[in-house]
């Protein structure tokens, strides 16, 4: 439920809830659900409700146990803002990581409206960067629902980057992760959508990382476009935390 991570853009990930439901075309081949089925059959103790969401309530204080700083993926086998996780379950979360403020937490979200809903109630310390995923055109709307919240660092993960984004409006965000759809089934990534992506980050000065083309097999794809690897973070020493 806690391991290190083979994310490219991350450390550690952090699961004190799992499983989730599939909501707009991104969703279509989720990893997770894939993960989550295995373990299921693998009589995995934390996955005897396979991909339901599920609290796990003996793991909301993990970090604090890991001493040494990391980036940790919070929830990667689920969404934080599902409506099934309690908004008190969500509290308990924000605390562990507020309380464990030598560690950097990234949370993502295609809940982008309950996330608004609850921002105002919600703590914002420094070291929980807060994103959406935006897959194409159609789900656009939760990049206005992230700039609305107070967190000092907010992103925006495009994958699996299934169509152009050619007019974005960065304002407000600080970094932009893209990646190609991978695994069995996947759909192909253009080149030309990624580079649009990194020339508008250009552009509007926001970080760009790019984690993957994807594939069927990813190894055979890898991360290099246009001859070198985009591997951008964002500077948090010269962020403020204007909300647009």
């Amino acid at each position: 439920m806690a391991a290190m991570s083979s994310i490219e853009w991350t450390e550690a990930t952090w699961n004190p809830v799992t499983g989730c439901t599939k909501i707009s075309e991104g969703c279509r081949h989720c990893y997770a659900a894939t993960m989550a089925k295995r373990l299921h059959a693998m009589n995995n103790p934390r996955y005897k409700n396979g991909f339901k969401v599920t609290m796990h309530h003996d793991l909301v204080d993990l970090p604090l146990k890991w001493k040494k700083p990391r980036r940790i993926f919070v929830n990667s086998m689920s969404d934080l803002f599902h409506k099934d996780v309690p908004f008190e379950f969500i509290q308990k979360i924000f605390r562990t990581m507020q309380l464990a403020h030598w560690h950097t937490f990234q949370i993502l979200t295609k809940r982008s409206d309950r996330l608004l809903e609850l921002s105002s109630e919600l703590p914002w310390p420094n070291n929980v960067w807060q994103g959406v995923s935006v897959e194409n055109e159609k789900v656009i709307y939760r990049i206005d629902h992230l700039r609305q919240v107070p967190a000092k660092i907010r992103f925006l993960s495009l994958e699996p980057l299934i169509g152009p984004l050619d007019n974005l409006d960065l304002r407000g965000i600080h970094w932009v992760i893209v990646g190609g759809e991978s695994g069995p089934g996947a759909r192909p990534m253009k080149k030309e959508w990624v580079e649009s992506i990194r020339d508008q980050c250009i552009k509007q000065q926001v970080a760009f990382f790019f984690k993957q083309w994807g594939g069927v097999q990813k190894h055979r794809t890898g991360r290099i476009l246009d001859g070198r690897t985009w591997d951008e973070y964002p500077d948090e020493a010269n962020i403020s935390q204007i909300i647009l």
